[in-house]
């Protein structure tokens, strides 16, 4: 019989190995496109994300007769920081080859890593946090790869299901195709005698990123502050993704939605940068930087995602919120007239309970693209 081991992480070498299991793993399978290590590299180093100072986290390989087969991280939260909803004891990064032993190995030894530290419930995958790539993908296995969204194997839920797992929340993402009537320009609810001298839209500024950072968090994290699995979105954290993203973000990317003056919500629309990365096999150097440059100066990006969305929770379920939310999709289809060759655009993820954002968007013409999923299990059980 081939022997499972499960190691730790600990070092530069594991790591490195922990960050390129899934495209070693999955490389071929339809609907998987690697993602490049050194973005992987700031996602997964303590010292690189500021989300490791709110926990105690720990992860681990799996290898099969010494070849790499898989991986898992857990986490706990410390003392004062509850999600809302969720355990504070979480995994995430659960990637491995189609062996329900290789899973059970790397399940149980997150699980028993976390009931050492008291955690009698687990929610995952969390990769590495809410505010990170989350959930398992259930349905959308084919569905075009998307820029910072977790992809799975078919298998992979039904392995960890046999673990004595189930479904806590699911994650909806839709697929918003872009139409000859959202590239033709025509007036929308700014141009309404209500709201035209109550609305306005302007681009966030990149030079000025520290200043509009404060503004972006306090939204972020007041529109969320209800949402299952909730927790706070530092301003570290937020930096440590702007800092990633000013890179590839396009100038016209970011925007906000003033009322009144003041800023009541924000989106960042990311194009897809699988589509002119799937080649690199993850690697950058020595090759890959210069070719990763040259493509994002002449490159026709033909899909994107809306990565960030927040609006005030005042506005929730009242005409104010339908006027901003309103603003925001027109605003989205005016800045496609800009990018022609933007195809379809993906909007998530968003709660299965959230029908406040879900009506809205489905109203739009977008339609169910991906669904991933929450997973529960009791520790003490």
């Amino acid at each position: 019989m081939s022997r499972i081991e499960i190691t730790p992480v600990k070092g530069i070498g594991s790591f490195l190995n922990f960050c390129k299991v899934p495209r070693l793993i999955y490389k071929g399978c339809k609907g998987f496109a690697p993602s490049l290590d050194a973005e992987r590299w700031t996602l997964y180093a303590a010292k690189l994300n500021p989300h490791y100072a709110l926990v105690d986290s720990q992860a681990w390989l799996a290898r099969r007769d010494g070849k790499l087969v898989g991986r898992i991280f857990a986490q706990i939260y410390k003392d004062g920081i509850v999600p809302v909803g969720a355990s504070p004891a979480q995994f995430g990064c659960l990637d491995a080859i189609e062996d329900e032993a290789v899973v059970a190995a790397l399940i149980g030894t997150a699980e028993n890593w976390l009931r050492q530290r008291g955690a009698t419930r687990i929610n995952g995958p969390f990769s590495p946090s809410v505010n990170g790539e989350v959930g398992m993908l259930v349905e959308g296995f084919d569905a075009t790869p998307m820029i910072f969204m977790p992809w799975s194997p078919a298998y992979l839920p039904g392995l960890l299901e046999s673990r004595g797992y189930h479904k806590a929340r699911d994650l909806i993402s839709y697929r918003y195709a872009v139409t000859a009537a959202d590239r033709t320009d025509k007036p929308g609810i700014l141009a309404r005698p209500e709201w035209r001298d109550r609305l306005k839209i302007r681009t966030i500024d990149l030079t000025a990123m520290k200043k509009e950072a404060a503004v972006l968090v306090d939204v972020f994290n007041d529109a969320w502050s209800e949402n299952w699995g909730f927790v706070p979105f530092t301003f570290d954290e937020f930096m440590s993704v702007a800092d990633s993203m000013k890179y590839v973000m396009p100038p016209e990317g970011g925007f906000m939605v003033e009322l009144d003056g003041t800023v009541q919500a924000f989106g960042v629309i990311l194009p897809n940068l699988h589509e002119i990365t799937a080649d690199l096999e993850g690697h950058l150097f020595p090759l890959g930087l210069p070719k990763l440059i040259s493509r994002l100066r002449s490159h026709n990006f033909k899909t994107a995602r809306l990565l960030l969305f927040g609006i005030r929770r005042a506005l929730h379920r009242k005409a104010a919120g339908g006027a901003v939310i309103l603003a925001f999709i027109e605003e989205c289809r005016r800045r496609s007239r800009a990018k022609d060759s933007v195809e379809h655009v993906e909007f998530g993820w968003v709660l299965e309970d959230n029908m406040g954002m879900r009506r809205p968007i489905e109203l739009s013409g977008a339609k169910i693209d991906k669904i991933h999923r929450v997973y529960e299990k009791d520790l003490v059980a």
